[in-house]
């Protein structure tokens, strides 16, 4: 049975929703390729992943109206996670139900996963050629400027978008997310945690006597340290997957001082490596978890940690997607999104930090400040940015430059 749609809100005049040509019932296999289709060309992040979805889904199959899919991507902005997956995933339940989200889900994740893991069997290799080497110190040496750009990008919108909770206490949210990624990277999931509850308490405060429908926030408490590999990085994946706010990027510290400083999965160049990839890749940057896992585990690991990091972006959908619509309008979600969201901004461009101190040689600073040159006044995009590092890399370590300890 096909899902309820949302409630279509859209202009009169919009061509995406008027009649469709073609209403018929997608079948499993054509969402099977039409995701994989989606897996294997959506470079460049979620923008690219939303404009990818918008033009199969709105504008050329007509399967869901434009109003209704700007209801989606609200909706999945303010859930935990990585947001355009769950969007994927949620296109593909609107069109065949649940077996649909789990298959086009699945085909639009893949293709970079199986990428990535072979990227990272080369990259992570005890002793990769020295153009690989270089290709991978140059491309990690740009990472802390595409954090910054990262962060840029959400940070002025942000401060536009009228809320609540006032210019004062989202400044305050904001130094607390960037100061917990550049000082504390454990724990920065409780900094998060700590500015949604803040500011929903405001919330409530102002607004004591007021209804309010209950909707659970999702707090993990800590536990699984020290009692095995597999599960270690479980742990670590899914806290990834159940809370990252704001975007990819802000899960980076929490990974690099779980693998890094914690398990010693990887080293610090190779975290930056690991990083490196999950951009240049199609599909979220949440990709960056199975190169750790691979780090930890191989191919099995990586696997694994992919397989746990995902799973709550499909529980989401599969258990809450038909519920979508009142998400968005609950004011108690709204609230903690309004402490948690500026946080999770600082917290992006403060992951920029441990990311720049981890280069070791002065040429990694010169392609860093390079590429902050590039993604920022110039505007140009990520994926050329890492390739022209790696490249850079590969030229200055051929000619004798050092690589990274």
């Amino acid at each position: 049975m096909t899902p309820p749609a949302f409630p279509h809100r859209e202009p009169p005049d919009e061509p995406a929703d008027e009649p469709a040509d073609d209403l018929s019932t997608p079948t499993l296999l054509t969402v099977l390729r039409d995701w994989g289709r989606l897996g294997c060309v959506g470079f460049g992040g979620p923008p690219t992943h939303i404009k990818l979805l918008r033009d199969l889904c709105v504008t050329r199959r007509r399967w869901m109206g434009a109003a209704e899919f700007e209801d989606a991507i609200a909706a999945c902005n303010l859930l935990p996670g990585p947001a355009s997956t769950q969007l994927a995933i949620f296109c593909a339940w609107r069109v065949r139900g649940r077996i649909g989200a789990v298959l086009g889900g699945v085909a639009f994740i893949a293709p970079g996963l199986v990428l990535i893991l072979g990227l990272a069997a080369l990259f992570l290799a005890g002793t990769p050629p020295r153009w690989v080497a270089g290709a991978g110190a140059g491309a990690g040496a740009a990472v802390a400027a595409v954090a910054v750009q990262a962060g840029w990008a959400l940070l002025v919108p942000s401060w536009k978008r009228p809320r609540d909770s006032g210019r004062a206490r989202w400044l305050i949210y904001l130094v607390a997310g960037a100061a917990a990624a550049a000082v504390i990277g454990p724990w920065l999931v409780v900094v998060l945690l700590g500015c949604g509850v803040a500011e929903l308490a405001a919330h409530h405060q102002r607004n004591d006597g007021a209804p309010h429908s209950f909707v659970g926030i999702p707090v993990l408490a800590a536990g699984a340290a020290g009692v095995g590999s597999l599960l270690s990085l479980s742990w670590v994946a899914l806290k990834v997957g159940a809370l990252s706010y704001g975007g990819g990027f802000v899960i980076i510290p929490l990974i690099q001082a779980d693998a890094v400083n914690h398990y010693h999965w990887m080293n610090a160049t190779q975290f930056l490596n690991a990083v490196a990839l999950g951009q240049i890749t199609p599909g979220p940057v949440v990709h960056t978890i199975a190169v750790v896992g691979y780090a930890a585990g191989g191919v099995a690991g990586g696997l694994l940690a992919a397989a746990v990091a995902f799973a709550p972006s499909f529980a989401f959908v599969l258990l809450g997607a038909h519920r979508f619509d009142e998400l968005r309008g609950n004011i108690r979600v709204r609230a903690f999104l309004d402490g948690a969201g500026p946080a999770a901004i600082g917290a992006i461009l403060g992951s920029a930090v441990p990311l720049a101190t981890a280069l070791t040689q002065t040429w990694q600073y010169a392609i860093f400040a390079g590429a902050a040159v590039l993604l920022l006044p110039l505007g140009r995009g990520v994926v050329l940015t890492l390739l022209g590092a790696a490249v850079a890399g590969v030229v200055l370590t051929s000619v004798g430059v050092p690589l990274p300890r």
